[in-house]
């Protein structure tokens, strides 16, 4: 037998030393991949630990959202924001106001009175009066009272200047009513006669007040001067903001950066309704 063959067989012989060796090595070089492989996992299901133990610390430690509280709490009584006097002079002879529904009268209410002087064989004067309140909750989603209060504003503003069937539309600044007001006025063309139309739209932090005012001379009387019902609206609008800040005491307007908890939002569906009850009335009138 050749020297060859004889190292062959030995090298197959697994009882021999040199084929132990090999046998060694390769256990080796196959258990090596297989602890990596192993100590790779681990750090990865560590580090997925980590992740999400350092997510959740970063959420708990995020502040809460905050927004600056409504200085006005609460509304006054809607009949009762004009005084006698002053109803007399909008509205004479009228019946006592007839207060319009609310599901919460913290927040929105109005009143509504209705006048007819009587002048004999030369006519009548007619005369309507409304007067809506909303006040605007501080909201953590939706933003702070005075601000939606203000969005509410140039909506009803707006409204007023586009109201259906209104003629020779005017609008002006009503300075000394609220925080702003705007004052609208127009001409309603009807078969009863010509109906002038004055409508105030004040703010006073977060309350809008909004007042209708309108005339009609019936039966043959004159038709009322624009701009004597207009003195006349704006004298009653700023009367029923004077209510509202007196309603809420003093120092009720000193508003601070306080944090809001997220309180009822405010009504999606505010007193744009009395806009609406206002026309109807009038053309009732």
């Amino acid at each position: 037998m050749s020297e060859g063959t004889m190292q062959r067989r030995v090298q197959r012989d697994p009882r021999s030393p040199r084929a132990k060796r090999l046998a060694r090595v390769l256990v080796c070089a196959v258990a090596v991949p297989l602890v990596a492989a192993g100590c790779s996992s681990d750090s990865g299901s560590d580090d997925g630990k980590d992740k999400g133990a350092s997510a959740s610390a970063s959420q708990s430690a995020s502040p809460s959202p905050t927004v600056r509280a409504a200085a006005y709490r609460t509304l006054p009584e809607p009949c009762e924001v004009l005084s006698e006097k002053t109803l007399d002079d909008l509205a004479p002879k009228a019946k006592p106001g007839k207060e319009g529904s609310s599901d919460d009268v913290s927040t929105r209410g109005s009143c509504s009175w209705n006048s007819l002087d009587n002048n004999g064989v030369k006519g009548s004067q007619f005369r309507w009066l409304n007067v809506s309140l909303l006040r605007f909750e501080s909201d953590a989603t939706r933003g702070a009272g005075d601000e939606l209060a203000q969005e509410y504003y140039d909506k009803q503003v707006r409204d007023a200047q586009s109201a259906e069937g209104a003629k020779s539309v005017k609008a002006e600044p009503a300075d000394g009513v609220g925080d702003e007001a705007t004052a609208v006025r127009y001409e309603l063309k009807k078969k009863e006669g010509t109906f002038k139309q004055q409508t105030v739209v004040a703010r006073v932090e977060n309350v809008v007040v909004t007042l209708d005012y309108n005339g009609a001379g019936l039966a043959g009387d004159k038709t009322p001067d624009a701009d004597d019902l207009m003195k006349d609206a704006r004298k009653a609008a700023g009367e029923a903001v004077a209510s509202v800040t007196k309603a809420n005491g003093t120092g009720a307007a000193a508003s601070g950066s306080a944090s809001a908890s997220p309180s009822k939002p405010a009504s999606k569906s505010p007193s744009s309704s009395a806009s609406k009850s206002a026309s109807k009335v009038s053309s009732k009138g």
